[in-house]
């Protein structure tokens, strides 16, 4: 999880394409599933997905972007990124693609959208924790999350920071009783790592990337 490859866009498919650990294929050329598809959403109103990601476990959506996009910038320091505060909107694949797409919208105005392609079996996993399927056996980001859990480590927030030929980059920033640490990830299993934790974790997405033309190099 800590290799920083991320999920490609491009003819050939993405590169991203293991195996998952089980469950349901995609297919029929249909939604695979939707942020009012999940559980725990009431009647499925979408303000009450945001407003529940948006919380990221804080008071207030302010206190849980300001805390996930990093440590304040010194004085003199050129300033950083802009995140946006997105919830997963869908999980889909429409024939004749061979791939699922992932959207992504923001949570306030102008509720923009990032799409992009990711493995079968990443769609089919990450179907799975948006709507909180259950399995007979855990899968990868379930151990995980039962992992980070038992270490009592917490995941403060899932970042998209970059895109370079279609490839889109990912980080995940972990925190622990003493130390706190980033690590590079692909954006398919960020998303399912935050969607499976049991409080709602920010996913934020570099306000560079909702521009679909050229490359966005990740903050050094």
């Amino acid at each position: 999880m800590s290799d920083p490859v991320s999920d490609p866009v491009s003819e050939s498919g993405p590169r991203d394409a293991t195996p998952a650990d089980g469950g349901e294929a995609l297919v029929d050329g249909t939604v695979v599933a939707t942020d009012a598809d999940a559980d725990g959403g009431g009647d499925g109103d979408d303000g009450a997905s945001e407003d529940a990601q948006a919380a990221g476990g804080g008071s207030g959506e302010g206190e849980a972007t300001g805390e996930a996009t990093g440590d304040e910038q010194p004085p003199g320091a050129p300033p950083g990124p802009d995140y946006r505060m997105t919830i997963v909107s869908a999980v889909t694949l429409e024939l004749p693609a061979q791939y699922p797409m992932v959207v992504l919208r923001e949570t306030e105005s102008p509720r923009r959208q990032l799409s992009f392609a990711i493995g079968l079996p990443d769609g089919t996993a990450l179907a799975h924790a948006l709507r909180r399927v259950p399995t007979p056996r855990p899968l990868t980001h379930e151990l995980v999350t039962s992992l980070l859990q038992g270490f009592d480590i917490d995941l403060v927030a899932v970042r998209l920071v970059g895109r370079h030929g279609g490839t889109y980059f990912a980080e995940l920033d972990l925190r622990g009783r003493s130390d706190r640490r980033v690590y590079s990830c692909r954006p398919s299993d960020a998303l399912a790592l935050a969607l499976r934790q049991p409080v709602p974790v920010p996913i934020l997405v570099d306000d560079r990337l909702f521009d679909p033309d050229g490359d966005v190099d990740p903050p050094a």
